[in-house]
């Protein structure tokens, strides 16, 4: 009578009770186990290296982002790496429902010792899901600081910085923050500039000037086509308007486009080099506005003693006298 009994155990379970019987008994020495594990995850790391090596190609071409490739091969890595570790417990008499049991509670022990990192793990996520910022794409955190994205992993987002340092953000700061990408799609910025002229100076040549400062720098564009942003259209080339009637004078705002966001603050200053030196020329009837105040006494002021003490003076007088007088060359 044949009886037919149900596989017991997994594959890894199979797996390891194969290697542990392919391997002779003249081999069987004590510890050999222990040596068969290392053997088989050694295998395992440098089978990772040539698995990432035969499929970087065809997953790069399957996903159009960079960074999700790299998130895929990674992946790829990990488990087989984790896979032969498996297969290495299974030779060390390790049942595969043993090892998720033991997980499942060392899981739950550091729950919430590892909760931030599982938060960064699942704001990365959502990163590569939602697609803000891309390797190589010049971005601005909340403090001001920019860099160039240099890699986008599952808990943090490294940035190479303008400084020429690393800055390393978690993911969920990142989430936490608004992030201002200069990269995205287009790298034409719209920068501006605000100069405040008196009341009494030639705006229309203001306006002139500083339209001619922008234009005149090879990093700004001087005009061509309408600069489209979703369903607005700007001048391509420097615009100036009249932004408000300040109260010590009037308030020009210089628009203009810069072609590459890279270096924002040396295109800025270059700008406001030339319409410092346009607008201190001689023929340019401009002045710079900044605040004037003016005191005014009157009756209710109360009184102000302007009076000089000039004792002091008299009494250093008296001994200048004194000492002439004790030196007198004619006595001599």
């Amino acid at each position: 009578m044949w009886v037919l009994t149900p596989l017991a155990g997994s594959l890894t379970d199979v797996l390891g009770s194969g290697v542990a019987v392919a391997v002779p008994q003249w081999a069987r020495f004590p510890g050999w186990r222990w040596i068969a594990a290392i053997l088989v995850v050694v295998a395992g790391v440098v089978l990772s290296r040539y698995v990432v090596r035969l499929a970087g190609r065809p997953i790069a071409r399957q996903f159009r982002r960079q960074s999700v490739a790299q998130m895929a091969l990674r992946l790829l890595r990990v488990g087989v790496i984790v896979g032969t570790v498996v297969v290495a417990a299974s030779i060390l008499g390790f049942r595969f429902g043993n090892i998720v049991l033991s997980v499942t509670v060392f899981s739950a022990v550091l729950g919430i010792v590892l909760a931030p990192i599982v938060g960064s793990i699942i704001n990365g996520l959502f990163i590569l899901a939602d697609q803000p910022y891309e390797i190589g794409d010049m971005i601005e955190l909340d403090d001001g600081r920019r860099g160039f994205v240099d890699e986008i992993t599952i808990r943090y987002t490294k940035l190479f910085t303008l400084d020429n340092t690393f800055l390393v953000v978690p993911n969920s700061t990142m989430r936490e923050q608004l992030v201002t990408n200069y990269s995205a799609e287009d790298e034409r910025v719209r920068l501006e500039l605000d100069v405040l002229v008196t009341y009494s100076s030639d705006t229309e040549q203001a306006k002139v000037l500083l339209r001619r400062a922008a234009r005149e720098d090879e990093a700004v564009i001087g005009g061509g086509p309408d600069i489209r942003i979703g369903t607005a259209r700007y001048p391509a080339g420097p615009t100036v308007l009249r932004s408000s009637f300040a109260d010590d004078g009037v308030l020009l705002r210089l628009r203009y486009w810069v072609m590459k966001p890279y270096n924002i603050p040396t295109i800025e200053s270059r700008i406001r080099d030339r319409v410092w030196d346009s607008f201190r020329a001689d023929d340019a009837d401009i002045e710079f506005a900044y605040p004037h105040r003016h005191l005014v006494f009157d009756d209710t002021s109360g009184t102000l003693d302007a009076s000089i003490d000039t004792r002091g003076a008299r009494q250093a007088e008296r001994a200048a006298e004194q000492a002439a007088e004790q030196h007198d060359p004619t006595d001599e």
